[in-house]
């Protein structure tokens, strides 16, 4: 079982919190940790700069799909950042991951 991190970012607080618990108490997820921020992208030929909320959220990679799912269907993004890496650490916390998303 390989462990991951994954990256989002929500427009609002209430939103990533929202997102965090749904992920959290739905099992596709051990952890969210919330964030905010400022951001500078591209978005319609025009460059912005906004106030947005990063949720980086611990999970394994078997998990991702349908945590992508569960986070596009509750965001309110057009296009929502959902990205992941890779992990390695602790044993013992890498196994608490994996213990938390594998009760369904």
């Amino acid at each position: 079982m390989h462990h991951i991190m994954v990256y989002i970012t929500a427009g609002s607080m209430d939103e990533a919190r929202m997102i965090g618990r749904e992920l959290v108490s739905g099992r596709f997820a051990a952890c969210a940790n919330i964030y905010p921020m400022n951001s500078i992208y591209w978005w319609d030929d025009e460059l912005v700069e906004d106030d947005e909320v990063v949720l980086i959220v611990k999970t394994t990679g078997e998990r991702f799909e349908e945590l992508k799912e569960k986070v596009s269907s509750l965001h309110s993004y057009d296009l929502p950042c959902i990205i992941s890496w890779e992990i390695t650490g602790e044993k013992n916390y890498l196994q608490w991951i994996s213990d938390e998303t594998g009760k369904l």
